[in-house]
């Protein structure tokens, strides 16, 4: 026993080296445990990127045209959209060919007229041109807009001028193409108010004669809920250029007929 026994402290060593041996280990701070750059880093890409997004939005056609006041249209409005609507796959000839003469612009809304005050002053002699007219399948005068509804509200808005004309509905919603050719056919029909779509397919159908017509008034300056123009709706800008090209721009450089923009 007395062997073991010192053998064991023989084996045990200097009694300071054990004790610093033993000593414990001091724990990690929480500092060091903290993941520092994830706390740090996170919260500042967060706002970098909201930042970025905020100035990468862009300003929609809306919010600009509400900010801005109206500007009436003028004859070079239309001539410039024309120019651009061909450029691309005419030639500079045919863009030539294409151009409308100053002649046949009447004077445009300045935005202070109803439309039957604006027709009074384009066209003062209205009662005697409706007296002549004895032609089936064609209209004096014709009015394109951008929708069935704004047609409707034109029409209502004629009283003052019409008087005894008759008018009719040139457009799709609810009404057959067939049935507007049966009506133009039996009747003298001195006014037309409707869509450029429906007018192109009466005029592709044969239904509606443009040689006779005097009058052609644009819809210009009247916005939609989202502060559309007609002549910004891509569709209905084809179609109106389609019709022009359909026996109008003749007819103008005839001087038989004039263009208005209300």
């Amino acid at each position: 026993m007395k062997d073991v026994e010192a053998s064991d402290g023989e084996g045990g060593g200097d009694p300071a080296m054990m004790q610093q041996e033993r000593a414990p280990v001091p724990a990690l701070s929480k500092k060091t445990e903290q993941p520092k750059e994830c706390f740090l880093i996170q919260p500042k890409e967060t706002n970098e990127d909201a930042t970025k997004t905020r100035k990468r939005k862009k300003k929609k056609i809306t919010d600009v045209l509400a900010k801005s006041e109206p500007k009436p249209g003028t004859p070079e409005d239309l001539q410039k959209l024309m120019k651009d609507y061909y450029s691309s796959n005419r030639s500079v000839i045919e863009l030539e060919e294409l151009t409308l003469p100053d002649s046949c612009f009447l004077k445009a809304n300045d935005l202070t007229h109803s439309l039957s005050s604006y027709l009074k002053e384009i066209c003062p002699k209205w009662v005697k041109l409706r007296k002549n007219h004895c032609e089936k399948k064609s209209v004096l005068m014709l009015i394109i807009c951008g929708s069935a509804i704004r047609a409707l509200e034109l029409i209502r808005s004629l009283t003052a001028f019409r008087g005894d004309s008759k008018v009719v509905k040139l457009f799709a919603k609810h009404i057959k193409v067939q049935e507007q050719i049966k009506l133009l056919e039996k009747r003298v029909v001195h006014l037309g108010v409707g869509t450029p779509g429906r007018i192109k397919e009466l005029i592709k159908q044969g239904g509606l004669n443009l040689n006779p017509l005097k009058f052609l008034v644009f819809d210009w300056n009247w916005r939609d809920q989202k502060l559309r123009r007609m002549m910004d709706i891509p569709e209905i800008r084809k179609e109106v250029f389609e019709i022009l090209e359909m026996g109008v721009l003749s007819l103008c450089k005839s001087e038989s007929l004039k263009l208005g923009l209300f």
